[in-house]
């Protein structure tokens, strides 16, 4: 497998001082009651948050409809700094049921279990629920089933007409409605459930969220379904696909095509494949979203311990990092601001490590890799990786465009410049599209009359956020006109004064 190269780099560098005010790498953040007061999501935003994400397995829309107020009161704090808002998706589950006397028991290594799908059944040491009907047609012998998030392993020795038996692999202790992995199985069950339907007619087109991020998608066909629930009126909502288990995995392809971006879900996905094989799927999934110039966000665990200390562990840092140098858009925090005791640190150190790491990224070699497996380019993406090259040719500070629907942008970024690409919108949605996006940084205007007068604009921006300074050199991409400027067909170099 290809990986990257990394930018030679001495112990000057290690031990020295760190610009992190030109980081590249996207942060998207849970919202939970750790965080979710209007002070602390200011903090968080200046912190380096892109995305705030609403969890839809947790709450009611009562809950994340006083969260989403907060939010955007932060928001009107920070007007510089566009955050986007994502809808994270329940999705399709599987539970065991209710115990007897609601009591946890003790199950023992090498011990059958019978596990029914009579969902009224309350359970014993010997029998318990499952709430998926199809379970005995979804396994066989000798296939996994893994409860309350793998930590208590089982193995099918038996398949009946309405349950299955199971041999315990561990001593555990079970509680009531733990999920339940099904590890190579097809689920008969769909991805887009009754649940959430309404939660993205309800909530998300009622309050206008800018990203759904589509829990255990399994085929593109999942993706036209969110889009036929949304409709019209959602048609600027982009979707994220959530890579969960095998199925997500053997049709990745159909689902990178029919998605507006992907996210390697690693917490269900280790559960489906063998853990020592999840950094493969990763760097795998990752390499195939950026070639088709789509975002892409690695999720779960990747700060766990900072949930109860003020500091990662080293192996989580290095996740991190190694996250970034295999070319993700974006890293995500879950617990660790939802429900952690230092939200705040959590995003200020995930800051720091990703901007160490893209110091180390080799932006030059990974162009030229992407360049020579290339196939024919149109006229868009050709300039777009024309911008990329002159700016490593003139070591040119930033480079700026112009775009209504995000696409010029996402094409300059799949080509990782290491400079900041400026992007000049007129449209909300697309801004909060592109904070997504390795490298983007998004400026709103009321049209785009004046271009002379705007590349000023973004010039001077851009100095305010001390991304460029007096004397560099700044590319600019113009061209395509007021109606449709993703259309441009010109570079142009300009000296910043």
């Amino acid at each position: 497998m290809q990986t990257t190269s990394f930018q030679s780099f001495d112990l000057q560098q290690i031990l020295g001082e760190t610009d992190y005010t030109k980081r590249a790498t996207k942060i998207v953040c849970t919202i939970g009651p750790s965080c979710w007061d209007v002070e602390k999501i200011v903090q968080m935003i200046d912190a380096g948050m892109s995305v705030a994400r609403l969890n839809f397995s947790h709450g009611d829309h009562k809950l994340h409809g006083e969260t989403l107020q907060r939010l955007r009161e932060a928001f009107k704090l920070r007007k510089d700094k566009p955050v986007a808002v994502a809808l994270d998706t329940k999705g399709p589950e599987i539970r065991t049921g209710n115990l007897v006397e609601h009591k946890s028991i003790k199950l023992a290594r090498g011990q059958k279990l019978e596990i029914t799908t009579d969902y009224t059944f309350e359970g014993t040491v010997e029998k318990i629920a499952c709430s998926y009907p199809s379970l005995p047609k979804s396994v066989k012998v000798g296939s996994q089933v893994l409860i309350a998030d793998g930590t208590i392993v089982t193995i099918v020795d038996q398949v009946l007409e309405k349950s299955i038996i199971v041999t315990v692999q561990n001593d555990a202790s079970l509680g009531e409605k733990k999920n339940m992995s099904l590890p190579g199985a097809i689920i008969d069950l769909p991805t887009v459930t009754e649940k959430d339907e309404i939660d993205l007619v309800e909530f998300g087109l009622k309050h206008n969220v800018d990203i759904i991020f589509l829990s255990f998608t399994r085929k593109a066909q999942d993706i036209e379904d969110v889009r036929d629930v949304l409709g019209p009126k959602g048609s600027g909502i982009k979707i994220i696909s959530k890579i969960e288990n095998q199925e997500g995995l053997n049709n990745y392809d159909d689902i990178l095509k029919a998605s507006d971006g992907i996210m390697v879900a690693r917490g269900d996905l280790g559960m489906e494949i063998p853990p020592q094989k999840v950094f493969q799927a990763q760097k795998w999934m990752i390499k195939k979203a950026v070639e088709a110039g789509k975002p892409v966000i690695t999720a779960t665990q990747m700060m766990e311990s900072i949930i109860t200390n003020p500091r990662p562990t080293r192996a989580e840092a290095s996740d991190v990092a190694n996250a970034v140098l295999d070319g993700t858009d974006c890293v995500m925090l879950s617990g660790e601001t939802a429900n952690g005791a230092f939200p705040v640190i959590a995003v200020e150190t995930m800051a720091k490590i990703c901007s160490e790491a893209e110091l180390c990224y080799d932006y030059e070699q990974s162009f030229w890799s992407r360049i020579r497996n290339r196939g024919l380019l149109d006229e868009k993406e050709a300039l777009a990786a024309s911008s990329v090259q002159m700016s490593f040719e003139i070591r040119a500070s930033a480079i700026i465009c112009f775009t209504l629907s995000g696409e010029i942008a996402r094409l300059i970024s799949k080509y990782r410049p290491r400079v900041p690409v400026i992007a000049i919108s007129t449209e909300d949605k697309t801004i909060k599209g592109l904070n997504m996006s390795s490298g983007v940084t998004c400026l709103r205007v009321p049209s785009f009359q004046g271009v002379d007068t705007l590349v000023e604009y973004a010039i001077k921006s851009a100095k305010e956020r001390g991304l460029v300074k007096v004397g560099e050199k700044a590319i600019v991409l113009l061209g395509g006109g007021e109606e449709n400027p993703d259309e441009s067909n010109i570079l142009k170099i300009k000296s910043i004064n």
